[in-house]
């Protein structure tokens, strides 16, 4: 059983006890996604960026008014330190439901072809030596399409 599956399966019994609380999980998972997606969008556009240069311009100019204090130290390093931390599981979410959908359309693209190997279907729920296994396998196939090529051109 590969990770994702263990990680799905804590999750699913996770869920399972806060609904049994009375904690309706998916309406919650429905508006964190729905935030998350809001959030990264803005996080990744120039102006965040900006607005993230002026804060810490304001920071520093700041600085002589309140004597270089400790406690003028320790805002800017609070908020970065918050910022940081919330940001992580952003972009980890975005990244996961990225992953996700290029996963769905690559198995239907494995499913669409007729001559394609359907067992790459669940490829990323593999140990890391089934994996070893088939890449040794791609490896040594790609190697063979090389030396044909190699053939050919000679022959050319």
């Amino acid at each position: 059983m590969g990770n994702n599956k263990k990680a799905e399966d804590i999750l699913e019994k996770m869920e399972k006890g806060f609904q049994a609380i009375g904690i309706d999980t998916r309406a919650w998972n429905a508006r964190f996604d729905h935030f998350a997606r809001i959030a990264s969008r803005l996080a990744g556009r120039p102006f965040a960026f900006n607005i993230a240069i002026a804060i810490i311009l304001l920071w520093m100019f700041s600085g002589p008014v309140f004597g270089f204090s400790d406690t003028w130290q320790l805002i800017i390093n609070t908020a970065t330190t918050i910022v940081t931390f919330l940001m992580v599981f952003l972009i980890q979410h975005t990244q996961n439901r990225d992953t996700d959908a290029i996963q769905i359309k690559l198995d239907e693209l494995i499913r669409a072809v007729d001559n394609a190997e359907n067992m790459l279907l669940d490829l990323e729920e593999m140990e890391e030596k089934e994996l070893d296994l088939l890449r040794q396998r791609y490896l040594e196939l790609a190697r063979k399409a090389r030396e044909e090529l190699e053939r050919r051109e000679a022959k050319n």
